[in-house]
C-alpha cells in the first residue's frame, strides 16, 4: 500500500511539470500519470507545489554560550523547522577547549537523539586544533559520515583560529574529503573595535555593527579562499552579508577556485537600520556578521540569481529577548549573538524571492534544498524529487497568505526578527520520508521520528588548484 499526491506541480532544481508523485514506504517509487496501485491511499493535492523536503544547512540547537545556552534545543528547533517546510537540518556541532573531536561529536548525539522531528546530520566545528585533530577529521569522515567542518576567523580568545591552524586544516579536509565551513570576519580587528568602543563609552545595540564593519567580513573571506587556494582545497563560506565579500567570491570563482557561500534571510530582508530601534529593541539583531546598509541587499539577491552564492541558510541561534539579550543590557559586547529564523526561511525565501520575480521556482528548490544536499554528501537521497529518493515532500499552497508573527511561531524564542512580514503560500502537508507529519500549520507526528543522516565525503568539482 502506498499514497499518491495527485494533481500538483512537481519542482525541483531542473524541472517543472505536472504529475503525480506515488510513494511506498521512505522513498518515493514513481512520478507520472495513472501510477495508482490497488489499495493506495489518493491525496488531492490541486493547485499546490510539490518541493522537495528543505535543508537548512546551517543551525545551532542546545549550543552553550558562556553561562546559558540558545532557546531551542533540537526537540523545539526541529519542530519548528518542520512546520516551515524544512525536513533537514545540520547543526554545527562543537569541539570545546581541550575536547577531542570523538567527545564533541558524542555531546552532540547525546543533544540531539530521539529529539528530533527532522532528520539531522552535524558539521564539526572546531576550536582547539592540534595533530590529534587532524587525524580525527578523517576519521570523522570516513566512520562518522561527518564531512564537514566549521572554524572560525572570528571571536579572538574564545573561537578564533589563527591562519596557521586554518591552513592546515583546510589542507586536511582536502585531502580526506571533508569540506571546511568559514565564518568570516577578522577576530583581532573586531576585538580592538569593540575595546575602543567601550571605552568611549558606546555600548548600546547601535554600535554593533560598527564594531564589525563590512571591511572586516571582506577582509577575512579574500583571506580564507587564499589559503583554501595554497592549500588546494574546498572552501565553504558562511552566512555572507556584503558586496566586498561577494567580490571575493566571485574573483574567487573568476580565476577557477573551487568556493562556495551562503547568505541568509535576514541579510536579504533586513538592514542596520533596525539597530537603532528604540530602547534596546536593537538587541534583537545583535548578530555576527552583523545586518549591513540596504544596498548591499540587492547585490546579494543578484548572487543568488547568477548562482554566485549556492544556498539560503538561517544560522538559527535563538536566544531570548528578555531574560538572555538583556545580559547586554548596558554593554552590547555582552549581549548573545545570534536570532532564531528556522521556520520563517521558506516562506520568506519564496514570498520576496519567488513572489516578487528575484528568483524563479527552479532556484528557489535549488537554494533550499538541492545544493545543500549536493555540496553536503546528501544528493541524490535527499533535496530532490525521483524515483529512490527519500520522500521528504511539502506540499505548497501558494494561495494561502499570512503574517509572520512570534506568537503563531513555534520556535522558543519571545520574539521573531520578521515580525509583521507578509507570507504567500503555505506549507500544508509535510512528508518525513514517506510518512505524512505536519498538516495545515499542525504537527500529526507526535513525536520526532527524525534519523541521523551519514553523509558522504565531499565530492570534489574541480582539480587539485595548490601552489
Amino acid at each position: 500500500m502506498g499514497i499518491v499526491l495527485r494533481g500538483g506541480t512537481v519542482v525541483t532544481a531542473a524541472d517543472v511539470y505536472q504529475a503525480d508523485v506515488r510513494i511506498e514506504g521512505e522513498r518515493i517509487v514513481a512520478l507520472g500519470h495513472e501510477i495508482k496501485q490497488p489499495d493506495d491511499q489518493v491525496i488531492n493535492v490541486d493547485g499546490c507545489f510539490l518541493f522537495p523536503g528543505g535543508i537548512d544547512p546551517h543551525t545551532h540547537f542546545d549550543l552553550p554560550t558562556g553561562d546559558i545556552s540558545t532557546s531551542d534545543d533540537f526537540y523545539s528547533g526541529t519542530r519548528a523547522a518542520l512546520l516551515g517546510g524544512t525536513t533537514t537540518i545540520l547543526d554545527y556541532a562543537t569541539q570545546f577547549k581541550g575536547e577531542s573531536l570523538k567527545i564533541g561529536l558524542a555531546n552532540w548525539h547525546k543533544k540531539a537523539q530521539g529529539k528530533c522531528y527532522v532528520d539531522y546530520g552535524f558539521h564539526m566545528a572546531i576550536t582547539d586544533w592540534n595533530d590529534l585533530v587532524a587525524q580525527e577529521m578523517t576519521a570523522l569522515v570516513q566512520r562518522e559520515g561527518v564531512s564537514s567542518f566549521k572554524v572560525y576567523m572570528a571571536y579572538k580568545n574564545v573561537l578564533q583560529m589563527d591562519d596557521g591552524a586554518l591552513l592546515q586544516a583546510l589542507r586536511q579536509a582536502g585531502e580526506c574529503g571533508g569540506l571546511v565551513c568559514v565564518h568570516c570576519e577578522n577576530g583581532d580587528v573586531v576585538y580592538d573595535l569593540v575595546q575602543k568602543a567601550r571605552q568611549e563609552r558606546k555600548t548600546a545595540p547601535q554600535y554593533h555593527p560598527l564594531t564589525r564593519p563590512p571591511e572586516v567580513e571582506a577582509e577575512a573571506t579574500a583571506r580564507v579562499i587564499t589559503l583554501a587556494h595554497i592549500a588546494g582545497a574546498p572552501v565553504y563560506i558562511v552566512h555572507l552579508t556584503c558586496n566586498g565579500a561577494l567580490q571575493a567570491v566571485i574573483e574567487a570563482k573568476l580565476r577557477g577556485y573551487e568556493v562556495y557561500a551562503e547568505t541568509c534571510p535576514q541579510y536579504l530582508l533586513l538592514d542596520d537600520s533596525y539597530y537603532c530601534a528604540e530602547g534596546f529593541n536593537g538587541a534583537k539583531y545583535v548578530i555576527s556578521p552583523p545586518l549591513r546598509p540596504v544596498y548591499n541587499q540587492a547585490l546579494l539577491w543578484s548572487g543568488l540569481k547568477t548562482g554566485i552564492l549556492e544556498t539560503v541558510a538561517t544560522d538559527h541561534c535563538a536566544f531570548n529577548y528578555k531574560g538572555q539579550k538583556d545580559l547586554g543590557l548596558e554593554d552590547f559586547s555582552k549581549i548573545p549573538n545570534g536570532a532564531p529564523g528556522v521556520e520563517t526561511r521558506m516562506g520568506l525565501l519564496y514570498t520576496y524571492g519567488v513572489q516578487t520575480g528575484k528568483l524563479s521556482l527552479n532556484e528557489f528548490v535549488a537554494l533550499t534544498s538541492t545544493n545543500a544536499a549536493k555540496l553536503f554528501g546528501l544528493f541524490p537521497r535527499k533535496g530532490t524529487i525521483a524515483p529512490g529518493s527519500d520522500a521528504d515532500l511539502v506540499v505548497w499552497d501558494p494561495r494561502v497568505s499570512s503574517v509572520i508573527t512570534a506568537e503563531t511561531l513555534h520556535q522558543q524564542a519571545d520574539y521573531t526578527p520578521f515580525e509583521g512580514f507578509k507570507q504567500q503560500g503555505q506549507a500544508v502537508r509535510i512528508f518525513l520520508r514517506g510518512n505524512q507529519v505536519c498538516q495545515d500549520g499542525k504537527l500529526i507526528q507526535e513525536l520526532p521520528t527524525g534519523s541521523y543522516l551519514f553523509r558522504k565525503p565531499f565530492l570534489r568539482r574541480k582539480g587539485d588548484k595548490s601552489v
